[in-house]
C-alpha cells in the first residue's frame, strides 16, 4: 500500500502500517505489535492514538472509502463508467479490496451511523443517486439503496482474482461489467 503523503507523523506511520496489516490479516488476525514494528514505535503508542484495534481498523476504512470516492467519483449519469472505474480500481489494487471485506465479515456496524465509514459512504452515495432520479437522469422505481448496492456487486464481481492478470480475459470481464451496468441501468433523457 502506498503510504499517505506527508508520512511521517508517529499517527500517519501508525495507519500506513495498519492499512497494509489489516490487508494482510483482517481484523482478527491483524496484530497491533506487528504495526507497531511497522510504524517504527510501540504498542502503547498506538493505543495512545487509537483505543482499540477496531477503532484503527475503521479510521483506516475510512481513510481508504475516500480514496476509493476520489479515484472512482461516482456519477450518477454514467453508472456504467463508474463501474468500469470501481472495476479498475479493485483490478489494480486486490489488498484495498481484501481490507474492505474484512471489516464486512469481522467487525460489527457501529451502533452511531457516524462512527461507521461504511455507512457514511453508502448514505452519501444514496444520496446521489436519489437526486439523481428526482432530477430525471435515473429510474426512479428502483430504490437508490438497490442500485447502489447491484452496481457494487456487478462492478466488483472480479475483484481480486488471479484470472485477470490475463490483459485479454481482464478487458472482457470489465466490458462485460460495463454492458450489464448499461443495461440494467439505461441513461434516461
Amino acid at each position: 500500500m502506498t503510504p499517505r503523503p506527508g508520512a511521517d507523523s508517529t499517527r500517519e506511520r501508525v495507519l500506513d502500517a495498519a492499512t497494509a496489516e489489516f490487508a494482510a490479516h483482517g481484523i482478527a488476525g491483524a496484530r497491533v505489535d506487528r504495526i507497531a514494528k511497522a510504524a517504527r514505535t510501540s504498542k502503547e503508542r498506538v493505543y495512545a492514538y487509537f483505543s482499540s484495534k477496531e477503532e484503527l481498523y475503521r479510521r483506516v476504512s475510512a481513510h481508504e472509502l475516500a480514496a476509493i470516492a476520489k479515484a472512482t467519483r461516482l456519477d450518477p449519469t454514467d453508472l456504467p463508467g463508474y463501474a468500469g472505474r470501481v472495476h479498475d480500481h479493485f483490478a489494480a489494487h486486490p489488498e484495498r479490496h481484501r481490507l474492505l471485506m474484512w471489516g464486512r465479515l469481522e467487525l460489527a456496524p457501529a451502533g452511531n451511523p457516524a462512527e461507521d465509514p461504511f455507512k457514511r459512504a453508502l448514505a452519501h452515495k444514496v444520496e446521489q443517486l436519489r437526486a439523481a432520479q428526482e432530477a430525471g437522469h435515473l429510474d426512479p422505481s428502483w430504490d437508490p439503496l438497490d442500485v447502489l448496492t447491484f452496481l457494487n456487486q456487478i462492478a466488483m464481481s472480479w475483484a481480486g482474482q488471479q484470472e485477470l492478470e490475463d490483459e485479454d480475459f481482464a478487458a472482457a470481464r470489465r466490458a462485460a461489467i460495463v454492458t450489464a451496468v448499461q443495461r440494467l441501468f439505461p441513461a434516461t433523457a
